[in-house]
């Protein structure tokens, strides 16, 4: 189906309604999607998992996420890394869905899916501008199937 972005991001939002954040949610998954990855397929494998929440703690290591989904997860870690400074994180599942939080925040994400910054570094430029731009024009091509699964 072809569909806008804030159209999607809208639905999303209804159909999520009952989440922690589900708009920050929804908006991720439709970010993704605009940038060429697989955002709504991994939200539909995130919502079959039975634990959504967690209580952010840190050790020495970091935080060990429990693969508990970052699509759950990510806005909540946004916020203890703003309060607490840089986070190395374990046990992470669907951590692609941080992507669309860090460039949002102009932050590093130490992780190869976005190599264009060093970790912690600062961005000087928003490498996915383009394709934002293009499916706010075109809009979004999303699978019929992933997106009635959710």
């Amino acid at each position: 189906m072809r569909i806008d972005m804030q159209t999607a991001q809208a639905e999303l939002t209804k159909k999520l309604g009952g989440l922690p954040d589900a708009a920050d949610i929804a908006w991720a998954t439709i970010w993704l999607e605009a940038c060429g990855y697989s955002g709504v397929k991994l939200l539909g494998e995130a919502l079959k998992d039975e634990r959504r929440t967690l209580d952010l703690t840190r050790d020495a290591l970091g935080i060990d996420l429990q693969q508990v989904s970052c699509a759950f997860l990510a806005p909540a870690i946004m916020r203890e890394v703003a309060a607490n400074g840089r986070a190395f994180l374990r046990n992470v599942r669907h951590g692609l869905y941080m992507l669309p939080f860090t460039v949002r925040e102009n932050i590093g994400l130490g992780c190869p899916v976005d190599p264009s910054f060093a970790v912690g570094g600062e961005r000087h430029k928003n490498p996915y501008v383009e394709k934002l731009d293009l499916a706010a024009q075109e809009g979004l091509e999303i699978d019929d199937a992933q997106w009635a699964a959710i």
